[in-house]
């Protein structure tokens, strides 16, 4: 029978395997179809997911998956950072049952670039993160990390990230070396890199000045009425027209301001 749980977990696989984009409507009524459940059941579920910040509900629009902002995006790098290498830093030691788990992680991944289901490997590169804090006995931070990594894969898509999968699959390789090695502040090092690395491919960045599109576009155009002059005395050269006797129409004509502006 399917339960809400259920149906919240689909979501939120669909979301790594970026499957669901940011912004994607999610219909009651089709998803009780889909899962030949109850609205209720579903509106459940949607309600659960939208207290773990992966979608939200508007009266216009309805439920649909979140849109990150870059502030929410930057934010979530930093969660993120903060969860991940706080959880290598408090472990003494990993035992040899997690790190035998993890390079079978590694080994799906490693396949998953050599496949063509792009979704599968999405899923697999984000379930890295979930795997390694299950490995490391903490389900709580491991729940906590899933809605996290599904937070920034919505990320990923929306500001177009261009992080090269064998390269984040490398760094999984790198960092399970170093827990396997014992050396604990390396791996700690090697996450903060890897999170890091990851964000810094995201194509349009955070701006110092959240205002500053909005500024430009707003700037006073009194100063390129300055550049007149110049203009004139560049074209002054050209030899005059004939007069056709016929009074000319004013240089002021408001659909000159309108092109320079568009």
């Amino acid at each position: 029978m399917v339960t809400s749980t259920n149906i919240s977990n689909r979501i939120i696989e669909a979301v790594m395997a970026q499957k669901l984009a940011p912004g994607s409507r999610l219909g009651e009524q089709q998803l009780a179809m889909l899962f030949d459940c109850s609205r209720t059941l579903v509106r459940e579920a949607l309600m659960r997911l939208a207290a773990r910040g992966i979608v939200t509900v508007s009266a216009r629009r309805g439920w649909y998956v979140i849109e990150p902002s870059l502030d929410e995006a930057r934010e979530a790098f930093q969660a993120r950072r903060v969860i991940e290498t706080g959880l290598i830093r408090n472990m003494t030691t990993v035992d040899k049952a997690a790190i035998r788990e993890l390079k079978s992680h590694l080994v799906r991944e490693k396949a998953s670039l050599k496949g063509q289901d792009v979704g599968a490997r999405s899923y697999l590169l984000g379930d890295f993160h979930v795997c390694l804090a299950e490995c490391l006995g903490n389900s709580l931070l491991a729940d906590t990390l899933r809605d996290f990594t599904a937070r920034t894969t919505l990320i990923a898509m929306l500001y177009q990230s261009s992080h090269d999968a064998a390269q984040s699959c490398e760094e999984h390789v790198q960092i399970v070396a170093a827990l396997e090695k014992g050396d604990l502040t390396r791996a700690e090092q090697l996450m903060a890199q890897h999170i890091g690395t990851v964000q810094a491919a995201l194509r349009v960045q955070i701006e110092a000045d959240p205002l500053a599109q909005l500024r430009d576009a707003l700037a006073p155009i009194a100063s390129a009425a300055r550049l007149a002059p110049a203009q004139e005395l560049h074209t002054s050269s050209r030899k005059p027209a004939k007069s056709s006797g016929r009074k000319r129409a004013p240089t002021d004509d408001p659909s000159t301001y309108l092109g320079a502006l568009l």
